[in-house]
């Protein structure tokens, strides 16, 4: 595939405004490039989330072991226009860097996985089974790779590589913190604040849950060598009706970033316990919901994945990949749920910009990606 073309498509999806939502338009377009190649096997498939809004997988070549690559489709939004010098929705290039919405997180690694895959099949070399997984939703919960996962579709890969944006493919993310959002309902009875008595306080209630699901949380002291302890905030609250008022209703959120000694079932059992208690004493009334909660991503930093990637890297780019982990969940963390046990990690272009004005991303770093993804899958599969 010539550059221009691979700069093509970039361009293409960066102008499609998927800001958590539209990705049916993505998903049809790039399905749409791969359509030729069907009579070379190529199966196409969309699995819709709800109207607009679609995952794309993509299945080339053929085998026992299967390859898979993913990428989502959404973005976040741009905010302030008056902060861009351009049209997020308009790709510019200057300098020898494309800018615009998602020219870091990540559809320039979406993009340079789809022109390796297209390589391979305009070449008719096609070294195995590759399977690629874009999805809906990610910046927004994963669950677009909640549902991939949960439909079965992720459970035949042999190892998965998400092109997330990595200092411009220069480090393998191959372990991340999950993490477990969650919201506290607490319900008391008002009364006239000179007859505390004829009330319940919401609030005192609520608080009492703060201060102990803390402390209990902060018990779960396992250190992980890479991703450190487990993480608890408690990061909004509010309650009561007036200030002369036994306050009826109280509420708060919290975020957990849990780490892989902790399961999230971990997490649950402890804020769930807590709310049992607490509702066994008179006139407590608390409820607790959670939030697209996401499993922490174990991994190996030296695994043979890791070290056939550090290998690739250094032939095309000059430079070992160095492994890290990531404090941020990503679609690896619905992932870690499929039936089969393969590696995860992330490697993909990008900068520094993501989720900030005047996004951008290297053209040349973008083609050597392209690159990269493409020996990559040829030396995955030995060829």
């Amino acid at each position: 595939m010539d550059q221009a073309h691979a700069e093509e498509i970039l361009k293409k999806v960066i102008a499609i405004p998927t800001v958590n939502d539209n990705e049916k338009e993505v998903a049809d377009y790039l399905a749409s490039l791969f359509a030729p190649y069907e009579d070379q096997g190529v199966t196409i498939e969309e699995l819709a989330y709800s109207p607009g809004r679609s995952n794309l997988i993509v299945t080339i070549g053929e085998g026992e072991t299967t390859l898979g690559f993913s990428g989502h489709q959404d973005v976040v939004d741009p905010s302030d226009l008056a902060d861009w010098d351009t049209d997020p929705f308009v790709p510019t290039i200057k300098e020898g860097r494309l800018i615009g919405r998602g020219a870091s997180d990540m559809k320039s690694g979406l993009a340079a996985v789809v022109c390796a895959m297209l390589a391979m099949l305009e070449e008719k070399k096609v070294p195995g089974k590759i399977k690629l997984i874009a999805t809906v939703g990610e910046e927004s919960g994963e669950y677009g790779a909640a549902q991939v996962t949960d439909a079965g579709l992720a459970d035949d890969l042999s190892a998965l590589v998400i092109a997330e944006p990595t200092d411009g493919m220069r480090q393998i993310c191959y372990t991340s913190k999950g993490v477990v959002d969650y919201h506290v309902i607490s319900k008391g009875i008002a009364a006239h604040s000179s007859r505390p008595h004829e009330g319940e306080d919401a609030i005192a209630h609520l608080l009492e849950f703060a201060n102990e699901v803390q402390a209990r949380l902060a018990r779960l002291d396992k250190k992980d060598p890479v991703l450190g302890k487990l993480t608890s905030l408690i990061t909004l609250i509010k309650g009561g009706e007036q200030i002369n008022s036994v306050p009826s209703q109280a509420e708060l959120s919290g975020n957990i970033r849990t780490i892989p000694g902790y399961t999230n079932q971990v997490i649950f059992d402890v804020i769930d316990g807590l709310i049992a208690e607490l509702n066994a004493k008179p006139g407590y009334q608390l409820s607790v919901d959670y939030i697209y909660p996401e499993e922490p991503m174990p991994g190996d930093a030296h695994s043979p994945l890791v070290q056939l990637l550090q290998k690739v890297g250094l032939e095309i780019f000059g430079h070992t990949l160095t492994p890290v982990g990531g404090t941020g969940a990503s679609d690896g963390s619905e992932f870690v749920r499929a039936k089969g046990d393969y590696p995860i990690v992330m490697v993909g272009p990008g900068s520094d910009s993501q989720h900030q004005p005047n996004e951008w991303v290297s053209l040349a770093a973008y083609h050597q990606a392209i690159a990269f993804y493409q020996q990559f899958a040829n030396e995955f599969f030995g060829k």
